[in-house]
């Protein structure tokens, strides 16, 4: 069984729109942007053999807000220019009482399932709530948060914050080994 990084998408590789406090996806393929730094951390975490995989919820599909061919295309452009393994999404909307939607640990169970990853030696990175406690509703071995300061509630610990992902990444490859 292999290890791997999760990261969520919004906040964490491409940059969010923050409107009152609070984190948005980009409405369009043209407002999509990777974050400084997220490159290369992706590209390091491949290098080192682990797994990574993006778990995103986007239920902005649901709502009607957002196609699903839009979220398809930055997926598609994700896939093309960074080392993803695997791309999961929930495009349900928290009343729909889904088990795939953060902070439940469906996305990263699935992924587990097909990809043969050891939950137990692998990472959730997240700029949200959610995002940790998926991490840990998983088994993941650490979560780590980036804390913008939203305008929501904070993740239940463990966790431990960084300032991006390029942090969360220095940390998890100093600290990682590999036990397979």
């Amino acid at each position: 069984m292999r290890s791997a990084v999760f990261l969520d998408r919004d906040g964490v590789i491409n940059r969010a729109t923050i409107l009152d406090g609070k984190s948005y996806p980009p409405q369009s393929f043209d407002e999509f942007e990777f974050l400084p730094g997220v490159e290369d951390a992706i590209r390091e975490l491949s290098v080192s053999g682990l797994l990574v995989v993006v778990v995103t919820n986007q239920p902005d599909v649901a709502t009607g807000k957002q196609l699903q061919g839009v979220v398809e295309e930055m997926h598609s452009f994700i896939k093309q220019h960074l080392p993803i393994d695997d791309i999961q999404v929930c495009y349900h909307s928290s009343d729909m009482g889904c088990n795939c939607r953060k902070p439940n640990a469906g996305m990263l169970k699935n992924a587990a399932k097909s990809l043969n990853i050891d939950l137990a030696k692998s990472y959730m990175v997240g700029d949200r709530w959610r995002d940790v406690e998926a991490g840990n509703n998983a088994g993941c071995r650490k979560c780590y948060f980036i804390d913008y300061g939203y305008a929501e509630q904070k993740p239940v610990p463990p966790f431990e914050t960084v300032r991006d992902l390029a942090d969360a990444a220095a940390r998890i490859l100093s600290s990682h080994v590999d036990l397979s």
